[in-house]
């Protein structure tokens, strides 16, 4: 069996790239239906797709990574070769490496982040609810999961990190004086908005507001902070009144332009407004960086800013790796067994299916007789018979067959398998000289 990922992510590709790869988890079922169907062998299927990375992850009898690229190019309406200067490719032990360090936030902007293990846990769901996902890819998955507990539980990987949001609230923390006299908007209302709030919410903001598409949800996460609730359809119109913005929707266009921005900062006499644009792809448009009364940050901007306690981090990441690496070598050796050149599985499967053609052949042979009224102990007497004759036929003919060299070796192991459960003979003492 063959495993694959295919991906780009914050190190490999700019971030207009990066949305121009962007599944909704709502979106993953039909498109992981595409990708299958892309494929000569229908290949088992995962897609994570967070801010900072788009990764397939693909599993089949023989790797397909052209065809795995040739889809994703398609989807994202970009020349094929011009993705492949932007992408990685791993395969089996280096996938399932890949994997493991992602699920352990040590393939994170932000290093030790725990969010990137509950993101992979939906991507997996997705691809259970979509059937795309098989054995191989969910004991891929599955060992990410215990591997990521273990580092986490092992390591002080988690207690070097700083989270997205509180970088944003370092930054804004650098503008403005005091966090208390300034008015806060959060446009979306996801895991990532909510994170970011209960940042701002501990420097007890002047005023709090959520903006969502959905009023119920916004209206849900506003009653935690005590926040005013918008329509979408009044940002524009209110973006001047407040001195910090974050926003994170899953929206594919942005929904705050430039000339949104222009017309609050006109009504603000010009002053600054913060700005964090923590969407893939973009919320803000990119144009609004040029103002010069905006401080726009992207999730790429934030990188600088969550680098922090650098001789304990690496510490807990070299620990973090020695979990990963037992964890690559046990995956590796599952997948070994079940390739299906020396592999163990193959052959389980080959003998179960030789017992069940014996099985077949003699049931229908004692049925026969059954049919024909012979006696039921007789019939059954033959039906064991046959099939005891079938089993140690070949075990006998390999004995018969071996010369004077080879014949020790193959009466030690027929032993070994069909003399299991009897008392070993004594070895025998070599001749007194």
């Amino acid at each position: 069996m063959a495993v694959w990922a295919l991906g780009l992510n914050h190190n490999t590709a700019p971030l207009d790239l990066r949305g121009r790869f962007a599944f909704a988890l709502d979106q993953l079922n039909p498109v992981l239906h595409t990708l299958r169907q892309s494929h000569a062998q229908h290949p088992e299927a995962a897609i994570l797709s967070t801010c900072n990375r788009t990764e397939v992850y693909c599993a089949s009898e023989a790797p397909q990574i052209d065809r795995t690229l040739d889809w994703l190019a398609r989807a994202g309406d970009v020349p094929a070769d011009a993705l492949r200067r932007h992408t990685y490719v791993l395969e089996d032990g280096q996938a399932a490496r890949h994997a493991f360090r992602v699920a352990s936030g040590l393939d994170s902007m932000v290093l030790g982040e725990a969010q990137i293990l509950g993101q992979m846990k939906n991507a997996v769901r997705a691809a259970e609810d979509a059937g795309a996902l098989g054995a191989t890819l969910n004991q891929l998955f599955q060992r990410s999961f215990a591997v990521a507990k273990e580092v986490r539980t092992s390591t002080e990987i988690g207690a070097h990190s700083i989270s997205m949001a509180a970088a944003a609230v370092r930054l804004a923390g650098q503008l403005f004086e005091d966090l208390s006299d300034i008015r806060v908007l959060f446009v979306g209302a996801g895991e990532m908005i909510e994170l970011a709030a209960t940042h701002f919410a501990a420097r007890n903001p002047k005023a709090i507001a959520i903006a969502n598409r959905t009023l119920e949800r916004g209206e849900k996460l506003a009653a935690r902070f005590g926040a005013e609730v918008l329509r979408l359809a009044d940002l524009a119109e209110r973006l001047h009144e407040f001195d910090a913005i974050v926003s994170c929707t899953a929206s594919q266009l942005p929904i705050i332009g430039l000339g949104a921005v222009e017309r609050a900062l006109k009504k603000r006499r010009h002053r600054p407004i913060f700005m964090v644009d923590l969407a893939v792809p973009r919320d803000i448009e990119q144009e609004v960086k040029q103002l010069s009364d905006v401080y726009l940050y992207t999730v790429d901007d934030l990188a600088q800013v969550v680098q922090t306690a650098h001789a304990n981090r690496q510490a807990a990441v070299a620990q973090a790796e020695a979990i990963i690496d037992a964890g690559v070598r046990s995956f590796v050796h599952w997948l070994g067994q079940r390739h299906p050149v020396g592999g163990v599985v193959p052959l389980i499967r080959q003998l179960n299916a030789q017992a069940d053609t014996w099985r077949a052949a003699e049931l229908s042979r004692a049925r026969k007789r059954l049919a024909k009224g012979e006696d039921v102990e007789a019939v059954l007497e033959a039906l064991s018979r046959g099939l005891t004759q079938k089993m140690l036929h070949g075990a006998l003919a390999e004995l018969h067959a071996a010369d004077a060299d080879h014949r020790e070796q193959t009466s030690q192991t027929i032993s070994r398998i069909f003399l299991r459960t009897q008392t070993p003979a004594p070895k025998r003492l070599p001749p007194s000289p």
